[in-house]
């Protein structure tokens, strides 16, 4: 008994820190990456959910990251990365790789995001 009520707890902590973790949403739309640019904060594991609006593929590709991700046309995905550590993180889209380019920037504790207006 002790057992299962110990699992239970488990679940449950574990259900709560996923549903803390940052979610960023980037959609790909006429090859390009909106947001291109990604401010996440440092030490964080981040989810970023892909959703390609275009009708053909695209693949979130990343040398930084370390991840790539085949989005097909009118789906979505979801990319987990980090905790990273501050800096630049360049990403692109392999099949459009000179017009769906972005980056995430990972940000030092106390450093805020540009004001998007």
């Amino acid at each position: 008994m002790l057992r299962v009520l110990l699992s239970f707890c488990l679940l449950i902590i574990s259900v709560d820190v996923l549903a803390a973790r940052p979610e960023v949403v980037v959609r790909i739309k006429d090859n390009l990456f909106h947001p291109a640019n990604i401010y996440v904060p440092a030490d964080k594991k981040i989810k970023l959910t892909i959703v390609n609006e275009d009708d053909e593929p695209e693949e979130f590709d990343s040398f930084a990251l370390n991840r790539e991700k085949v989005i097909f046309g009118q789906s979505k995905a979801n990319i987990f990365i980090g905790p990273l550590s501050p800096g630049r993180y360049p990403f692109f889209g392999q099949y459009h790789p000179t017009t769906a380019q972005g980056e995430v920037i990972v940000l030092a504790p106390g450093e805020e995001a540009p004001d998007a207006n």
